[in-house]
């Protein structure tokens, strides 16, 4: 059934990886790989498994941390929750739990499932609903391709659960949004089950992917030049973190990034605007990259991507900007992903590119660097 087994081993360059799809958010990955770490060490390896190999009708278990970056390094979870979710999941659908699947990729969502997976006894799905980390549940690519989060499971660190059924995914977030700071801003999550036949609807590799970056950024001579050359990335700027602001509220981290550049970028400054995630990257009002492209702050010497809780005045940084996965790119993944969904006015302009795609317009009377007063 599966032929790649995930170790102990494994699991400081998934972390590397992981942190790097997070584009700042998805969750600090310092106390996961030392939860996953032991659950492994209790309870075994994890196999990791494509959807290929689930038969069609056996249940499939998105899990990810739903909050603030910031609450989740001030309150740690039980170690219970993925226990509770399962049998919650399992009650209320009369049917086992086949496998776990991250709902991302990115941070400590895409290291954590690991852990989870270990603790339940069950494989992990080489693959997730983003290809990186976005704030909303929404923001997945299930919802791009039509399929309901019509049942939202959610447990919190004292064992509260709720179960959700939201008429359609935007009441999916308010919901469990509402929920989420009623708990602290945090709390584990499950939704958008799926089957094995709902191959179509996630993107695939994602792990595989992670845990090749991370390898990558232990072993290279250059970490931050073998990583350009490893996601086609463009290089924004190298610099000093000059500002951050960061405001805790509404289960969201928000803010913004202000670095300075340094060398060949002597005398430029960058802003990076923060939604738990880097969304967009500006320069005297012009929009270098933006959602969903992902852009990634990383420590100039080590390569190692900067968290956007742990983002600090002083930090020497390389601010990176690479191609999201395609499914992003189309009508519905930026209807739902893209510029518009974070109340920006400026039409998305692939990274590396200097023309909007068909279907991404600027509303008439915008400026391109107006983020709309609505949210």
């Amino acid at each position: 059934m599966a032929d790649t087994l995930l170790t102990r081993a494994d699991l400081p360059d998934l972390a590397l990886g992981c942190a790097v799809f997070g584009t700042g958010g998805g969750g600090d990955t310092a106390a996961d790989l030392l939860a996953a770490d032991h659950a492994l060490a209790v309870h075994g390896d994890v196999p990791l498994i494509r959807f290929a190999d689930l038969p069609p009708d056996s249940l499939v278990l998105p899990l990810s941390m739903i909050g603030a970056p910031t609450a989740g390094l001030e309150m740690l979870g039980s170690g219970r929750e993925a226990v509770t979710l399962r049998a919650e999941v399992e009650r209320a659908t009369g049917r086992p739990v086949a496998a776990v699947m991250a709902l991302e990729i990115g941070g400590a969502n895409g290291l954590a499932p690991v852990g989870w997976a270990a603790q339940l006894g069950l494989p992990l799905l080489d693959a997730d609903g983003m290809g990186r980390a976005f704030p909303e549940l929404q923001m997945v690519s299930m919802h791009v391709m039509g399929i309901p989060a019509d049942t939202v499971f959610m447990v919190d660190a004292l064992g509260n659960t709720a179960t959700l059924r939201p008429v359609d995914s935007a009441w999916s977030e308010r919901w469990a949004r509402a929920l989420c700071v009623a708990s602290g801003a945090s709390a584990l999550i499950a939704d958008y089950q799926l089957t094995g036949d709902d191959g179509h609807a996630v993107i695939h590799g994602s792990v595989s992917r992670a845990l090749r970056v991370g390898r990558l950024l232990r072993t290279a001579e250059r970490p931050v030049d073998a990583l350009v050359a490893e996601l086609g990335a463009t290089r924004l700027m190298t610099g000093t973190v000059e500002d951050v602001v960061r405001d805790t509220r509404d289960g969201f981290v928000r803010g913004a990034l202000h670095v300075r550049g340094h060398g060949t970028d002597q005398g430029r400054r960058i802003t990076v605007d923060l939604q738990n995630e880097n969304l967009v990257a500006r320069e005297d009002g012009t929009v270098l990259a933006g959602v969903p492209d992902l852009i990634g702050v990383l420590d100039t010497e080590t390569g190692i991507a900067v968290a956007t809780e742990a983002l600090r005045y002083g930090q020497r940084v390389t601010v990176l900007a690479w191609p999201c996965d395609p499914l992003w790119r189309t009508p519905r993944g930026l209807e739902t992903a893209g510029p518009a969904a974070f109340g920006y006015a400026h039409p998305y302009v692939p990274v590396g590119s200097t023309h909007p795609p068909v279907g991404s317009t600027t509303p008439a009377g915008s400026a391109v660097h107006e983020r709309q007063s609505a949210r």
